[in-house]
C-alpha cells in the first residue's frame, strides 16, 4: 500500500520518517537529559477579548486563558500528550521544529486524527533553539480562528545573557459587538486576500504592558499567528537590534524597521529582538502596528521598572547557531512551484478535518484535492541529503506566506527587492513576485507545503513534498 493510504487507513504514524535529522532518536536516547514533558488539553474556553466583555465559543489549552507558552530546550527530548476534549477531530502541528515526519502532526500525511476523548504523544528532540509556534492542522480554520494558537520557545543550550524574555503573539478576531464570534470566513474572502478579524490582540489582550528592568536586556519574540493578517511593524522607544528570524539567528545585520519601512510578518512568521530597556522608570518601548484605519496602532509594551542596570546590547553573547546545512549552489537541481488562483471546483476532501466548501487556489495550477483524497501524489520528489533551488513564483496580486514543513531554506533573489540570507520555514511572496530559495533535503518524510494564509490552505493552496 502507499503511505498515505496506510495512514488514511489505520492511523499508524508513530514510526514515520525513521533516520536523518532529528529522527533517528530513540526514546529517550541513553545519555541524553531527562525529557520535558507537557499534558496538553484541547479544550472549548472563554475570554473578555474586549474589556469586560466575554467571548464563549473559543478553543484553548485551558476554559479561561489563552494558550500557553510552551518552553523546551535544544537536545532534550520533549514529549507532548495532546489530548481532544472538542468533538470535533484535530491533530497538533509544531511550525518550524525539523522533527521527525510522523511527529509533524499533519492529518492523512503523518497521523491519523485525533478523536474527541483521544490522547496523541508527540516526542521529539528539538535539534533548533529558537522561537517557533503551534497550532492545529485538522479544523484548522475553525479552531485557529477561535483561538487555538500559541507559541512554543525552544532554549539555547547556554544562556545569551538577557535580563528578560517576552513573547507578543499577535491575533485577530472577528467579532460583534456583544462578543460573539462572527463567521470565521467568507468565500469572498476566502477568494482574496483572506477574511480578516476587527479585533487585534496580543497575548489575547488589548495593548498589554509588560514590566522589565530599567535599563536591562530584553528579548522580545514577535510571533504572527494569525490565520490571515500580514502585519506591518515598528519597534519605538528603545535601542534594538534583530537577533533571530523564523527560529534562526541571524548572522548578519538586519535594518531595524522604520514608520517609512515597516517589518512585514506574515502568518507563520516570527521575529527576536534584542531590546535595551530605557533608562528612566515607566518609560515605555511600543510595539506598533501599521493597520488600516489607524496611523499606528499599539500592539504591545514593554515599562522600564526600577533602578536603571545600565547593560548594553554588546553585552549579549552572540546566539548559538543551530545545526542547518546549507545548500551547495553549484550543485542545485531546480524545482518550480507557480501559486495562484484555479477556476472553482469540487470542495477538497479532508475528510475528518472539515472543509469550507471551495476550491479556489492553486500550486501548478493544481487545487489540493485534500488531505483525505486518495492517490494525490507529492508536488516535488527530493533525493535525501541534495541540494535543490525552488522557484517560488506567484501569479496573483494577493501576498502569499508560503510555508514548508520539516526543512529550512535559505532565500537567494527575488524579481522584486533585495532579501537578506536569513534562514526560514517561511517565505512572504509579494504580488507578481517570484523568489528562489535553496536548501537541503536532510529529513526524511512527506512534508506539508502550503500558503498560511488559512483560507487560501483550505481551498487549495496546498500539496506536499517528498524528501525520500
Amino acid at each position: 500500500m502507499k503511505r498515505r493510504a496506510f495512514l488514511c487507513g489505520s492511523g499508524a504514524a508513530m514510526a514515520a520518517g525513521a533516520g536523518g535529522l532529528g529522527a533517528g532518536l530513540t526514546w529517550p536516547q541513553l545519555g541524553q537529559a531527562a525529557a520535558l514533558s507537557h499534558d496538553l488539553t484541547i479544550q472549548p474556553a472563554r475570554y473578555a477579548l474586549r474589556v469586560g466583555v466575554m467571548t464563549d465559543g473559543l478553543v484553548s489549552l485551558s476554559a479561561d486563558a489563552p494558550p500557553p507558552v510552551i518552553r523546551g530546550k535544544k537536545g532534550v527530548p520533549l514529549r507532548l500528550n495532546v489530548t481532544n476534549a472538542m468533538p470535533d477531530y484535530t491533530a497538533m502541528h509544531w511550525h518550524g521544529l525539523r522533527i521527525p515526519n510522523g511527529m509533524d502532526g499533519v492529518p492523512y500525511l503523518t497521523q491519523f486524527p485525533i478523536a474527541e476523548g483521544e490522547t496523541f504523544a508527540y516526542e521529539f528532540t528539538p535539534p533548533d533553539a529558537g522561537t517557533y509556534w503551534y497550532h492545529p492542522h485538522c479544523m484548522t480554520m475553525s479552531q485557529m480562528a477561535h483561538g487555538l494558537t500559541g507559541v512554543m520557545v525552544i532554549d539555547e543550550e547556554s544562556d545569551p545573557g538577557f535580563d528578560g524574555d517576552e513573547v507578543v503573539n499577535l491575533r485577530d478576531f472577528r467579532l460583534q459587538d456583544d462578543g460573539s464570534f462572527l463567521p470565521y470566513f467568507t468565500p469572498r474572502g476566502a477568494a482574496r486576500s483572506g477574511t480578516f478579524g476587527n479585533v487585534q490582540t496580543a497575548n489575547w489582550l488589548q495593548e498589554p504592558v509588560y514590566d522589565h528592568p530599567a535599563g536591562g536586556l530584553v528579548r522580545l519574540r514577535v510571533v504572527n499567528t494569525d490565520t490571515t493578517r500580514i502585519y506591518k511593524l515598528v519597534l519605538s522607544g528603545a535601542e534594538a537590534k534583530i537577533i533571530a528570524w523564523d527560529g534562526h539567528p541571524t548572522r548578519i545585520d538586519v535594518p531595524m524597521p522604520t514608520a517609512e519601512d515597516p517589518m512585514l510578518l506574515g502568518p507563520g512568521q516570527r521575529a527576536d529582538f534584542a531590546v535595551r530597556m530605557p533608562s528612566g522608570e515607566g518609560q515605555q518601548v511600543d510595539l506598533l502596528a501599521q493597520l488600516p484605519g489607524y496611523v499606528t496602532k499599539p500592539m504591545a509594551s514593554l515599562r522600564a521598572v526600577g533602578a536603571d542596570l545600565n547593560r548594553s546590547l554588546s553585552d549579549l553573547a552572540p546566539l548559538e547557531d543551530n545545526p542547518v546545512n546549507l545548500p551547495n549552489l553549484d550543485q542545485a537541481e531546480l524545482h518550480e512551484f507557480v501559486f495562484g488562483w484555479t477556476p472553482e471546483g469540487d470542495a477538497p476532501n479532508d475528510g475528518l478535518c472539515g472543509t469550507l466548501g471551495y476550491s479556489f487556489w492553486s500550486i501548478n495550477r493544481t487545487p489540493w484535492a485534500g488531505d483525505a483524497a486518495k492517490n494525490v501524489g507529492p508536488l516535488a520528489t527530493l533525493e535525501g541529503g541534495k541540494s535543490y533551488v525552488l522557484r517560488l513564483r506567484n501569479e496573483s496580486p494577493n501576498l502569499h506566506p508560503i510555508h514548508l514543513h520539516g526543512l529550512v531554506f535559505v532565500p537567494l533573489k527575488s524579481n522584486q527587492r533585495d532579501l537578506p540570507p536569513l534562514l526560514t520555514d517561511t517565505m512572504l511572496l509579494l504580488k507578481d513576485e517570484v523568489i528562489d530559495i535553496a536548501l537541503v533535503a536532510d529529513n526524511p518524510g512527506d512534508w506539508a507545503f502550503h500558503c498560511h494564509v488559512i483560507e487560501h490552505q483550505k481551498t487549495g493552496l496546498a500539496g506536499y513534498i517528498r524528501v525520500t
